[in-house]
């Protein structure tokens, strides 16, 4: 029995049957026996083993910018594992590609003078950024220092750090802790006024950093309210609290800059990348880090300390030159000033949801990620389900949230299309 039988045949009596992989984040018994299985990729759509051509109004996990099975990268890769599929950058050793996307990342970095530390995905870059931010007040002389705090609704991946400073409390139960790492603190998604109360509560001389997403993507898709980042950076400077940007969604491009931070003016100490720097073609994620985190690690001197980070495949080579042949991509094809033109597009389009169906509570949007809150009695889960039956992909997000970040290589009418979709799902969901 194939792997696509044995998830089709499993049932509720017959769970223990169901097939060796273990599914992500589900609540098993109402996933197995009804999982797509995608079989193939093309541009903006996917096709599952049962035949199904469905729009991916999602790009995966939020990183199929540039859509699916492009032969550029999947070339890229093939090119250089056949020269060196990689070797490790310990103390001595490195790569050539790793030091070529080091500087490539280094010239488009929204953070002046950065230095690059790379890694494999958003989950890595999340835990060594907090890292980071300890031992650079352990360095300074200020042990003290240790507490991360964050916001409601964030989402920071599901390693122990960013399992421990999430704001989805669902996402940090069950590990006989509130917070598997100790020392953090959350504070209200949009409220500042409580930020500098929990700073004064801690106290300011405990604080490490803040970590925060420019735009939340699995909270809900919450877009910084006006002159939030603004008010924020002062507090933090004034308290000398760093300031740790979580682009491991909005970067490189989704957000029509090519990172969020160039839009919302926010001048991070440490910036989190990943899904979008090789559109996920590639397990790859890494910090920029800003030089007063990484100066005092490149003093010529034997006191000089040393910053313990790395993994085996921290600096990827075939990951490296697959981001790349990405970036190129992103450059020649023109596609971040895409995702602003397309952005007006989804605004409207999400408006005239919001107008037209009493069951939407709230449409969110910032370059192409945007949200659709629909009302209580009707589950976002049923109209996802009933949105694959159409064609289209959406995905449930806290909040009984639509999620929409599709491919930056849509056209309007795709656009157009998939909000008429959703629109046609609530719909009939709801006369159920």
């Amino acid at each position: 029995m194939t792997v696509t039988d044995a998830t089709r045949a499993a049932a509720p009596g017959r769970l223990l049957d169901a097939p060796a992989l273990w599914p992500a984040q589900a609540h098993t018994p109402t996933v197995i026996g009804r999982q797509l299985v995608i079989e193939r990729g093309e541009g903006a759509y996917v096709v599952t083993a049962d035949g199904r051509r469905l729009f991916d109004g999602t790009a995966g996990l939020w990183h199929a910018n540039v859509g699916h099975a492009h032969p550029e990268l999947a070339r890229a890769a093939f090119e250089q594992m056949q020269r060196l599929e990689t070797y490790h950058q310990f103390a001595r050793y490195t790569n050539d590609r790793a030091l070529a996307l080091g500087e490539r990342l280094a010239g488009i970095s929204p953070i002046a003078r950065p230095k690059v530390l790379l890694s494999s995905g958003g989950s890595d870059a999340v835990d060594l950024a907090c890292k980071i931010a300890r031992r650079h007040w352990q360095r300074e002389g200020r042990s003290e220092k240790t507490v991360i705090l964050s916001r409601e609704f964030s989402y920071h991946g599901l390693h122990a750090y960013g399992t421990s400073i999430a704001g989805l409390d669902f996402n940090r139960e069950g590990y006989g802790t509130d917070s598997l790492v100790p020392e953090t603190a959350r504070v209200p998604l949009h409220d500042l006024d409580a930020l500098e109360a929990t700073i004064a509560e801690i106290g300011a001389e405990r604080i490490a950093a803040f970590v925060t997403e420019p735009v939340q993507g699995t909270g809900g898709v919450n877009p910084p309210r006006p002159g939030y980042f603004e008010r924020l950076q002062r507090i933090l400077r004034e308290h000398d609290i760093l300031l740790v940007l979580d682009e491991v969604i909005t970067g490189f491009g989704r957000t029509g800059t090519m990172f969020a931070a160039e839009r919302y003016g926010i001048e991070p100490d440490l910036l989190t990348f990943a899904k979008g720097v090789t559109s996920g073609y590639a397990p790859l994620g890494g910090v920029l880090a800003a030089p007063r985190i990484w100066e005092p690690f490149f003093i010529d001197a034997a006191e000089t300390p040393v910053l313990r980070w790395g993994a085996t495949y921290s600096g990827h080579a075939t990951a490296s030159a697959v981001a790349l042949a990405h970036l190129d991509i992103l450059e020649r094809d023109a596609l971040v000033p895409r995702v602003a033109a397309l952005e007006r597009v989804l605004e409207l389009e999400l408006a005239g949801l919001a107008a037209r169906r009493p069951e939407v509570v709230e449409v969110r949007s910032a370059g192409l990620l945007g949200g659709v809150s629909l009302v209580d009695g009707l589950p976002a889960e049923r109209v996802t389900d009933a949105l694959v039956e159409l064609g289209f992909i959406s995905r449930p997000l806290r909040g009984n949230t639509l999620q929409l970040s599709p491919p930056f290589i849509v056209d309007d009418a795709e656009i157009v299309s998939f909000v008429a979709a959703i629109e046609h799902a609530i719909a009939e969901e709801a006369a159920r």
